[in-house]
């Protein structure tokens, strides 16, 4: 088993903490996490983007001149691409951007990524997470003591509003549940931040 240091908000160590290998000692594998961040960024779009081609446009049924003699170029409809309030060439319509993955790849991709972050010295635990008030200087403080400089995700193992409302106007960071975090949430922050309470739920769920 993995052994990771535990620390308490104020920045000091207070112990270690044997970690599951099937959940934080997992083998690197890049092809299955990129498959899971695309998976996810493509899960979230909405796809109702749509514009009108030229046989949906309003109007333009009468040809607005003569063929010949009139000396301009000839013009079927007022409602063609060309003319100003005419159709869209190759009009984007709606449609359904998302894609399936399997949940044991999904897993996989997961424990990857938490893996590659334990043997990068990204990921942090802390005994817990915890304010007097939902105030933004004592998550600053918090920050501060364990110097975290770059974009954060801290996972809590249950949601405690004061913290999210204090964490909320942090500049690069950020706070999830554990029952809400994913490869992508991983992958897009340089720091992960896991209490004790969501290293636990994590290996009893994935481990």
């Amino acid at each position: 088993m993995a052994n990771v240091k535990v620390y308490n908000m104020k920045g000091e160590e207070v112990g270690t903490m044997d970690v599951s290998d099937v959940v934080f000692g997992a083998e690197y594998n890049e092809p299955l996490i990129h498959q899971a961040v695309v998976t996810y960024l493509a899960n979230g779009r909405q796809g109702t983007k749509s514009s009108l081609t030229r046989t949906e446009v309003r109007g333009g049924g009468a040809k607005p001149w003569r063929q010949k003699g009139t000396g301009r170029a000839r013009q079927g409809s007022i409602r063609a691409p060309q003319w100003t309030k005419g159709g869209v060439v190759f009009a984007p319509k709606s449609r359904d951007f998302s894609k399936k993955m399997n949940v044991t790849a999904k897993r996989g991709a997961l424990c990857s990524a938490l893996s590659k972050k334990v043997a990068d010295g990204e990921l942090l635990v802390v005994d817990e997470l915890s304010v007097s008030a939902p105030k933004t200087k004592e998550m600053e403080a918090f920050r501060k003591a364990l110097k975290l400089d770059k974009k954060t995700v801290v996972v809590m193992d249950e949601n405690n509003v004061d913290v999210i409302l204090a964490a909320r106007n942090l500049e690069k960071f950020s706070t999830i549940s554990v029952s809400e975090i994913n490869t992508y949430e991983i992958v897009a922050n340089a720091i992960v931040v896991l209490t004790k309470g969501s290293v636990k739920k994590l290996e009893e769920v994935y481990a």
